[in-house]
Protein backbone atom coordinates (compact mmCIF):
# COMPACT_ATOMS: atom_id res chain seq x y z
CA UNK A 1 0.00 0.00 0.00
CA UNK A 2 1.56 2.82 -1.17
CA UNK A 3 2.66 5.44 2.12
CA UNK A 4 1.85 8.64 1.16
CA UNK A 5 4.34 11.38 3.10
CA UNK A 6 3.22 14.88 4.19
CA UNK A 7 6.28 17.40 4.32
CA UNK A 8 4.34 19.28 7.34
CA UNK A 9 7.20 21.84 7.66
CA UNK A 10 5.91 23.29 4.09
CA UNK A 11 2.41 23.48 5.94
CA UNK A 12 3.61 25.50 8.93
CA UNK A 13 5.89 27.83 6.80
CA UNK A 14 2.68 28.92 4.94
CA UNK A 15 0.89 29.26 8.00
CA UNK A 16 3.59 31.49 9.67
CA UNK A 17 4.38 28.72 12.52
CA UNK A 18 7.14 27.42 11.84
CA UNK A 19 8.79 27.56 14.99
CA UNK A 20 12.20 28.72 15.38
CA UNK A 21 12.83 28.75 11.54
CA UNK A 22 9.53 31.00 10.89
CA UNK A 23 11.74 34.42 10.90
CA UNK A 24 13.89 35.95 7.93
CA UNK A 25 16.25 33.95 9.40
CA UNK A 26 19.16 33.24 7.00
CA UNK A 27 21.05 35.16 4.18
CA UNK A 28 22.42 31.67 3.58
CA UNK A 29 25.17 33.28 0.63
CA UNK A 30 26.64 30.46 -0.27
CA UNK A 31 28.43 31.60 -3.34
CA UNK A 32 31.03 30.73 -0.56
CA UNK A 33 31.30 27.20 -1.39
CA UNK A 34 34.01 25.67 -3.90
CA UNK A 35 33.54 23.61 -7.04
CA UNK A 36 34.85 20.61 -5.65
CA UNK A 37 35.39 18.89 -8.85
CA UNK A 38 37.59 21.56 -10.37
CA UNK A 39 39.98 20.57 -7.91
CA UNK A 40 41.04 17.64 -10.69
CA UNK A 41 44.91 17.46 -10.80
CA UNK A 42 46.58 19.30 -14.40
CA UNK A 43 43.51 21.75 -14.93
CA UNK A 44 44.70 24.80 -16.25
CA UNK A 45 43.87 27.48 -13.93
CA UNK A 46 42.68 31.30 -14.73
CA UNK A 47 44.34 33.50 -12.79
CA UNK A 48 42.06 36.49 -13.02
CA UNK A 49 38.96 34.06 -12.31
CA UNK A 50 40.88 32.30 -9.25
CA UNK A 51 41.25 36.06 -7.70
CA UNK A 52 37.54 37.06 -8.92
CA UNK A 53 36.78 34.10 -6.91
CA UNK A 54 38.74 34.72 -3.83
CA UNK A 55 37.40 38.24 -3.74
CA UNK A 56 33.89 36.63 -4.41
CA UNK A 57 34.33 34.46 -1.28
CA UNK A 58 35.89 37.30 1.13
CA UNK A 59 32.99 39.32 0.14
CA UNK A 60 30.82 37.27 0.98
CA UNK A 61 32.02 36.06 4.06
CA UNK A 62 32.31 39.41 5.12
CA UNK A 63 28.11 40.15 4.18
CA UNK A 64 27.52 37.30 6.30
CA UNK A 65 29.42 38.63 9.05
CA UNK A 66 27.72 42.11 9.08
CA UNK A 67 24.32 40.02 9.15
CA UNK A 68 25.56 38.46 11.93
CA UNK A 69 26.84 41.18 13.49
CA UNK A 70 22.96 42.70 12.57
CA UNK A 71 21.23 39.69 14.67
CA UNK A 72 23.57 40.38 17.56
CA UNK A 73 22.19 43.64 17.64
CA UNK A 74 18.44 42.80 17.31
CA UNK A 75 18.96 40.33 19.95
CA UNK A 76 20.19 42.74 22.34
CA UNK A 77 17.57 45.25 21.52
CA UNK A 78 15.11 42.32 21.64
CA UNK A 79 16.42 41.35 25.76
CA UNK A 80 15.84 45.16 26.26
CA UNK A 81 12.39 44.83 25.13
CA UNK A 82 11.57 41.96 27.10
CA UNK A 83 13.40 43.92 30.05
CA UNK A 84 11.15 46.97 29.14
CA UNK A 85 7.86 44.66 29.27
CA UNK A 86 8.94 43.04 32.49
CA UNK A 87 9.24 46.40 34.03
CA UNK A 88 5.27 47.23 32.24
CA UNK A 89 4.37 43.69 33.93
CA UNK A 90 5.46 45.05 36.70
CA UNK A 91 3.80 47.91 37.20
CA UNK A 92 0.50 46.69 35.18
CA UNK A 93 0.61 43.62 38.78
CA UNK A 94 1.19 46.73 40.94
CA UNK A 95 -1.68 48.65 39.11
CA UNK A 96 -3.82 45.15 39.43
CA UNK A 97 -3.15 44.54 43.16
CA UNK A 98 -4.11 48.18 43.77
CA UNK A 99 -7.68 47.77 41.79
CA UNK A 100 -8.11 44.04 44.07
CA UNK A 101 -7.81 46.17 46.85
CA UNK A 102 -10.11 48.91 45.04
CA UNK A 103 -12.83 45.89 44.49
CA UNK A 104 -12.59 44.57 47.91
CA UNK A 105 -13.32 48.13 49.42
CA UNK A 106 -16.11 48.78 47.37
CA UNK A 107 -17.45 45.28 48.16
CA UNK A 108 -17.27 46.31 51.70
CA UNK A 109 -19.39 49.27 51.03
CA UNK A 110 -21.59 47.62 49.07
CA UNK A 111 -22.10 45.00 52.41
CA UNK A 112 -22.75 48.17 54.12
CA UNK A 113 -25.07 50.21 51.91
CA UNK A 114 -26.92 46.49 52.05
CA UNK A 115 -27.53 47.05 55.37
CA UNK A 116 -28.26 50.44 55.36
CA UNK A 117 -31.33 49.54 52.79
CA UNK A 118 -32.45 46.67 55.43
CA UNK A 119 -32.39 49.00 58.37
CA UNK A 120 -34.16 51.77 56.16
CA UNK A 121 -36.65 49.18 54.97
CA UNK A 122 -37.00 48.06 58.67
CA UNK A 123 -37.67 52.08 59.84
CA UNK A 124 -40.23 52.65 56.87
CA UNK A 125 -42.32 49.39 58.12
CA UNK A 126 -42.27 50.74 61.53
CA UNK A 127 -43.16 54.56 60.37
CA UNK A 128 -45.91 53.34 58.12
CA UNK A 129 -47.45 51.89 61.45
CA UNK A 130 -46.69 55.12 63.08
CA UNK A 131 -49.18 56.80 60.27
CA UNK A 132 -51.71 54.00 60.65
CA UNK A 133 -52.34 55.20 64.49
CA UNK A 134 -52.05 58.80 63.55
CA UNK A 135 -54.45 58.43 60.90
CA UNK A 136 -56.78 56.41 63.03
CA UNK A 137 -56.89 58.71 65.97
CA UNK A 138 -57.38 61.34 63.37
CA UNK A 139 -60.29 59.69 62.20
CA UNK A 140 -61.82 59.44 65.57
CA UNK A 141 -61.15 62.84 66.28
CA UNK A 142 -63.03 64.48 62.98
CA UNK A 143 -65.78 62.18 64.25
CA UNK A 144 -65.83 63.64 67.75
CA UNK A 145 -65.17 67.67 65.99
CA UNK A 146 -68.14 66.58 64.18
CA UNK A 147 -70.76 64.80 66.89
CA UNK A 148 -70.10 68.96 68.49
CA UNK A 149 -70.65 70.43 65.11
CA UNK A 150 -74.06 69.25 64.66
CA UNK A 151 -74.39 69.86 68.85
CA UNK A 152 -73.93 73.63 68.07
CA UNK A 153 -75.51 73.61 64.66
CA UNK A 154 -78.63 71.75 66.73
CA UNK A 155 -78.51 74.25 69.72
CA UNK A 156 -77.32 77.15 68.69
CA UNK A 157 -74.03 76.61 69.40
CA UNK A 158 -72.34 79.40 72.04
CA UNK A 159 -76.06 80.43 73.20
CA UNK A 160 -77.02 77.48 74.40
CA UNK A 161 -74.01 78.27 76.94
CA UNK A 162 -75.67 81.91 78.08
CA UNK A 163 -79.06 79.87 78.12
CA UNK A 164 -76.91 77.69 81.04
CA UNK A 165 -75.02 80.61 82.91
CA UNK A 166 -78.91 82.40 82.88
CA UNK A 167 -80.48 79.56 83.98
CA UNK A 168 -78.38 79.56 88.10
CA UNK A 169 -81.08 79.88 90.93
CA UNK A 170 -77.80 81.42 92.82
CA UNK A 171 -75.20 83.05 92.54
CA UNK A 172 -72.84 80.12 93.83
CA UNK A 173 -74.58 77.93 91.38
CA UNK A 174 -73.71 80.99 88.47
CA UNK A 175 -70.23 80.35 89.58
CA UNK A 176 -70.52 76.85 89.37
CA UNK A 177 -71.96 77.41 85.96
CA UNK A 178 -69.32 79.24 84.47
CA UNK A 179 -66.23 77.03 85.48
CA UNK A 180 -68.42 74.26 83.82
CA UNK A 181 -68.70 76.11 80.41
CA UNK A 182 -65.22 77.32 80.87
CA UNK A 183 -64.12 73.77 80.84
CA UNK A 184 -65.94 72.53 78.00
CA UNK A 185 -64.92 75.07 75.95
CA UNK A 186 -61.18 74.52 77.22
CA UNK A 187 -61.48 71.02 75.85
CA UNK A 188 -62.79 71.83 72.96
CA UNK A 189 -59.64 73.86 72.37
CA UNK A 190 -57.28 71.62 73.45
CA UNK A 191 -59.10 68.61 71.35
CA UNK A 192 -58.82 71.47 68.29
CA UNK A 193 -54.89 71.51 69.09
CA UNK A 194 -54.48 67.72 69.58
CA UNK A 195 -55.94 67.39 66.22
CA UNK A 196 -54.37 69.88 64.63
CA UNK A 197 -50.76 68.86 66.30
CA UNK A 198 -51.43 65.40 64.63
CA UNK A 199 -52.03 66.42 61.57
CA UNK A 200 -48.52 68.15 61.39
CA UNK A 201 -46.87 65.16 62.78
CA UNK A 202 -48.74 63.73 60.04
CA UNK A 203 -47.81 65.39 57.48
CA UNK A 204 -43.94 65.56 58.64
CA UNK A 205 -43.58 61.39 59.11
CA UNK A 206 -45.28 61.50 55.24
CA UNK A 207 -42.29 63.76 54.35
CA UNK A 208 -40.31 61.68 56.19
CA UNK A 209 -41.05 58.38 54.38
CA UNK A 210 -40.99 60.15 51.15
CA UNK A 211 -37.27 61.32 51.60
CA UNK A 212 -36.15 58.04 53.46
CA UNK A 213 -37.59 56.34 50.17
CA UNK A 214 -35.74 59.05 47.68
CA UNK A 215 -32.27 58.22 49.82
CA UNK A 216 -33.21 54.48 49.13
CA UNK A 217 -33.87 54.75 45.34
CA UNK A 218 -29.95 57.76 45.33
CA UNK A 219 -28.73 54.29 46.82
CA UNK A 220 -29.78 51.72 44.82
CA UNK A 221 -28.67 53.75 41.72
CA UNK A 222 -25.51 54.27 43.36
CA UNK A 223 -24.85 50.66 43.84
CA UNK A 224 -25.76 49.79 40.33
CA UNK A 225 -23.20 52.02 39.54
CA UNK A 226 -20.73 50.77 41.19
CA UNK A 227 -20.94 47.22 40.13
CA UNK A 228 -20.97 48.74 36.33
CA UNK A 229 -17.71 50.40 37.62
CA UNK A 230 -16.45 47.70 39.12
CA UNK A 231 -17.24 44.74 36.21
CA UNK A 232 -15.77 47.54 33.88
CA UNK A 233 -12.33 47.58 35.60
CA UNK A 234 -12.53 43.72 35.75
CA UNK A 235 -12.77 43.63 31.96
CA UNK A 236 -9.86 46.27 31.68
CA UNK A 237 -7.93 44.15 33.50
CA UNK A 238 -8.18 40.96 31.64
CA UNK A 239 -7.66 42.42 28.65
CA UNK A 240 -4.56 43.72 29.85
CA UNK A 241 -3.04 40.67 31.07
CA UNK A 242 -4.13 39.01 27.85
CA UNK A 243 -1.81 41.54 26.00
CA UNK A 244 0.99 41.44 28.12
CA UNK A 245 1.24 37.61 28.45
CA UNK A 246 0.84 37.66 24.37
CA UNK A 247 3.43 39.97 23.90
CA UNK A 248 5.82 38.32 26.51
CA UNK A 249 5.35 34.91 24.81
CA UNK A 250 6.01 36.90 21.18
CA UNK A 251 8.91 38.40 22.14
CA UNK A 252 10.31 35.35 23.49
CA UNK A 253 9.32 33.72 20.49
CA UNK A 254 11.71 36.31 18.12
CA UNK A 255 14.08 35.75 20.53
CA UNK A 256 14.53 32.11 19.86
CA UNK A 257 14.23 32.97 16.40
CA UNK A 258 17.29 35.40 16.47
CA UNK A 259 19.42 32.53 18.31
CA UNK A 260 19.02 30.20 15.74
CA UNK A 261 19.37 32.62 12.69
CA UNK A 262 22.65 34.35 14.86
CA UNK A 263 23.81 30.02 14.77
CA UNK A 264 23.02 29.52 11.42
CA UNK A 265 24.80 32.59 10.02
CA UNK A 266 28.09 31.26 12.57
CA UNK A 267 28.28 27.62 11.14
CA UNK A 268 27.80 29.87 7.07
CA UNK A 269 30.63 32.08 8.45
CA UNK A 270 32.82 29.27 9.28
CA UNK A 271 31.56 27.27 5.74
CA UNK A 272 32.91 30.28 3.88
CA UNK A 273 36.29 30.79 5.82
CA UNK A 274 36.75 26.88 5.16
CA UNK A 275 35.98 27.60 1.31
CA UNK A 276 38.28 30.32 1.42
CA UNK A 277 40.65 27.99 2.45
CA UNK A 278 40.10 25.30 0.50
CA UNK A 279 40.16 27.74 -2.68
CA UNK A 280 44.02 29.24 -1.61
CA UNK A 281 44.88 25.62 -1.40
CA UNK A 282 43.09 24.76 -4.95
CA UNK A 283 44.75 27.84 -6.63
CA UNK A 284 48.19 26.57 -5.51
CA UNK A 285 47.40 22.99 -6.83
CA UNK A 286 46.60 24.30 -9.59
CA UNK A 287 49.60 26.88 -10.03
CA UNK A 288 52.35 23.91 -9.12
CA UNK A 289 50.28 21.54 -11.35
CA UNK A 290 50.81 24.17 -14.27
CA UNK A 291 54.58 24.41 -13.48
CA UNK A 292 55.11 20.57 -13.48
CA UNK A 293 53.56 20.35 -16.83
CA UNK A 294 55.70 23.63 -18.26
CA UNK A 295 58.63 21.59 -16.96
CA UNK A 296 57.98 18.27 -18.34
CA UNK A 297 57.16 19.72 -21.33
CA UNK A 298 60.66 21.53 -21.28
CA UNK A 299 62.37 18.33 -20.48
CA UNK A 300 60.58 16.33 -23.28
CA UNK A 301 61.21 19.02 -25.57
CA UNK A 302 65.03 19.26 -24.55
CA UNK A 303 65.16 15.43 -25.35
CA UNK A 304 63.79 16.05 -28.72
CA UNK A 305 61.17 13.42 -28.22
CA UNK A 306 57.61 13.29 -27.49
CA UNK A 307 55.08 10.44 -26.60
CA UNK A 308 51.86 10.88 -26.18
CA UNK A 309 50.34 10.18 -23.03
CA UNK A 310 47.31 10.59 -21.23
CA UNK A 311 45.92 10.22 -18.02
CA UNK A 312 42.59 9.39 -16.66
CA UNK A 313 41.26 8.52 -13.15
CA UNK A 314 38.56 7.38 -12.43
CA UNK A 315 36.31 6.83 -9.63
CA UNK A 316 33.85 4.96 -8.49
CA UNK A 317 31.66 5.07 -5.78
CA UNK A 318 30.97 2.18 -3.93
CA UNK A 319 27.21 3.35 -2.92
CA UNK A 320 25.90 1.85 0.36
CA UNK A 321 23.50 -0.81 0.66
CA UNK A 322 19.94 0.39 -0.67
CA UNK A 323 22.02 4.13 -1.93
CA UNK A 324 20.96 5.16 -4.90
CA UNK A 325 24.28 4.71 -7.53
CA UNK A 326 26.39 7.71 -8.22
CA UNK A 327 25.72 9.50 -11.01
CA UNK A 328 27.86 10.94 -13.65
CA UNK A 329 27.96 15.15 -13.28
CA UNK A 330 27.67 17.58 -11.00
CA UNK A 331 24.81 16.08 -9.00
CA UNK A 332 23.23 12.76 -7.99
CA UNK A 333 20.07 11.18 -6.83
CA UNK A 334 19.97 12.31 -2.36
CA UNK A 335 18.17 8.50 -1.66
CA UNK A 336 16.57 5.85 -3.16
CA UNK A 337 13.50 5.53 -3.34
CA UNK A 338 9.91 6.99 -4.89
CA UNK A 339 8.76 10.60 -5.28
CA UNK A 340 6.38 10.81 -3.06
CA UNK A 341 5.37 14.36 -3.13
CA UNK A 342 6.37 17.08 -5.98
CA UNK A 343 7.68 20.32 -6.25
CA UNK A 344 4.88 23.03 -6.24
CA UNK A 345 1.75 23.52 -5.14
CA UNK A 346 -0.57 20.79 -3.02
CA UNK A 347 -3.65 20.59 -0.88
CA UNK A 348 -1.63 21.57 2.30
CA UNK A 349 -0.08 24.79 0.62
CA UNK A 350 3.07 25.14 -1.87
CA UNK A 351 5.48 22.25 -1.62
CA UNK A 352 9.35 24.32 -2.10
CA UNK A 353 11.05 20.17 -2.44
CA UNK A 354 10.66 16.97 -3.08
CA UNK A 355 9.63 14.11 -0.71
CA UNK A 356 11.42 11.05 -1.81
CA UNK A 357 9.89 7.88 0.45
CA UNK A 358 11.19 4.12 1.21
CA UNK A 359 11.14 1.79 4.00
CA UNK A 360 13.76 0.28 6.05
CA UNK A 361 16.68 1.58 6.70
CA UNK A 362 17.53 3.98 3.82
CA UNK A 363 21.16 6.00 3.57
CA UNK A 364 21.02 9.57 2.47
CA UNK A 365 23.92 11.04 0.43
CA UNK A 366 25.01 14.13 -0.43
CA UNK A 367 23.80 15.17 -3.81
CA UNK A 368 26.87 17.15 -4.87
CA UNK A 369 30.59 18.21 -3.29
CA UNK A 370 30.39 20.83 -1.08
CA UNK A 371 30.37 22.15 2.59
CA UNK A 372 28.15 21.14 5.58
CA UNK A 373 26.38 24.66 6.55
CA UNK A 374 24.89 23.46 9.42
CA UNK A 375 24.15 19.69 10.67
CA UNK A 376 21.34 20.04 13.46
CA UNK A 377 17.47 19.34 15.01
CA UNK A 378 14.71 21.34 14.89
CA UNK A 379 11.51 21.16 15.59
CA UNK A 380 9.76 21.79 11.85
CA UNK A 381 12.69 20.14 9.67
CA UNK A 382 13.35 17.32 12.41
CA UNK A 383 17.29 16.19 12.05
CA UNK A 384 18.16 18.76 9.01
CA UNK A 385 21.61 19.50 6.91
CA UNK A 386 22.51 22.27 4.97
CA UNK A 387 24.99 21.87 2.44
CA UNK A 388 25.97 24.74 -0.14
CA UNK A 389 27.32 24.20 -3.03
CA UNK A 390 29.58 25.90 -6.50
CA UNK A 391 28.84 23.89 -10.03
CA UNK A 392 30.04 25.47 -13.01
CA UNK A 393 29.95 29.09 -11.35
CA UNK A 394 26.81 29.02 -9.36
CA UNK A 395 26.63 28.81 -6.01
CA UNK A 396 23.47 26.36 -4.45
CA UNK A 397 21.97 25.10 -1.33
CA UNK A 398 20.60 21.75 -0.76
CA UNK A 399 18.12 20.81 2.61
CA UNK A 400 18.28 17.14 3.65
CA UNK A 401 15.07 17.12 6.48
CA UNK A 402 13.41 14.92 8.91
CA UNK A 403 16.64 12.13 8.99
CA UNK A 404 16.55 9.55 11.37
CA UNK A 405 19.81 10.50 12.31
CA UNK A 406 23.03 12.82 10.75
CA UNK A 407 26.55 11.12 10.53
CA UNK A 408 28.34 14.75 9.54
CA UNK A 409 28.59 18.01 11.45
CA UNK A 410 28.43 21.37 10.65
CA UNK A 411 31.52 22.68 8.58
CA UNK A 412 32.28 19.02 7.83
CA UNK A 413 33.80 19.08 4.02
CA UNK A 414 31.74 16.52 1.72
CA UNK A 415 31.84 14.52 -1.43
CA UNK A 416 29.15 13.87 -4.54
CA UNK A 417 27.53 10.40 -2.99
CA UNK A 418 28.83 10.50 0.10
CA UNK A 419 26.94 9.10 3.06
CA UNK A 420 25.55 11.83 5.56
CA UNK A 421 22.30 10.15 7.90
CA UNK A 422 19.62 7.26 7.73
CA UNK A 423 15.92 8.60 5.78
CA UNK A 424 14.00 8.61 9.04
CA UNK A 425 10.17 10.67 10.47
CA UNK A 426 11.49 13.42 12.44
CA UNK A 427 10.25 16.82 13.38
CA UNK A 428 7.03 17.70 11.47
CA UNK A 429 6.62 14.84 9.29
CA UNK A 430 3.98 12.06 8.62
CA UNK A 431 5.67 8.79 7.18
CA UNK A 432 9.26 7.88 6.96
CA UNK A 433 10.70 9.87 4.05
CA UNK A 434 13.40 12.50 2.82
CA UNK A 435 12.01 15.93 2.08
CA UNK A 436 14.93 17.22 -0.43
CA UNK A 437 15.04 21.48 -1.17
CA UNK A 438 17.32 22.70 -3.83
CA UNK A 439 17.99 26.34 -3.96
CA UNK A 440 19.85 28.38 -6.44
CA UNK A 441 21.80 30.58 -4.23
CA UNK A 442 21.20 30.93 -0.76
CA UNK A 443 18.63 29.42 1.69
CA UNK A 444 16.06 31.91 3.19
CA UNK A 445 12.53 32.01 5.16
CA UNK A 446 10.61 32.74 2.52
CA UNK A 447 11.94 29.92 0.03
CA UNK A 448 12.65 32.54 -2.77
CA UNK A 449 15.16 31.08 -4.09
CA UNK A 450 13.95 27.44 -4.00
CA UNK A 451 13.91 25.44 -7.32
CA UNK A 452 12.78 22.45 -8.45
CA UNK A 453 15.58 19.57 -8.50
CA UNK A 454 13.58 17.05 -10.82
CA UNK A 455 15.46 17.55 -14.19
CA UNK A 456 18.69 19.18 -12.23
CA UNK A 457 19.94 16.54 -9.40
CA UNK A 458 17.51 13.57 -10.61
Amino acid sequence: MENKTIDLYIWFSLKGEIGTLKKSIITLSLAAILGFGSLTVGMPADQAAAANKLNELNSQRNKVQQERSGVESKINSTDQKITEIQGEQKSVKSEIERLDQAISDALAKIEEKNQQIDTTKKEIKKLEGEIKVLVERIEKRNELLKDRARNYQETGGMVSYIDVLMGAQSFGDFVERVGAVATIVEADQDILKAHQADKDELEKKQAQVKEELASLENMRAELESMKKNLNAQKAEKDKLLAALEKEEKEMHTHKLDLAEEREILAGQEAALQKAINLEQQRQAEAARQVELARQRAAQEAAKASSSPSSAGSSSSSSPQISAPPVSSGSWTKPAAGRVSSGFGGRSLGQHYGVDIASGGTVPIVAAADGVVIRSYYSSSYGNAIFIAHSINGQTYTTVYAHMRSRSVGSGATVSKGQQIGIMGNTGQSYGQHLHFELHRGSWNASKSNAINPIGIVF
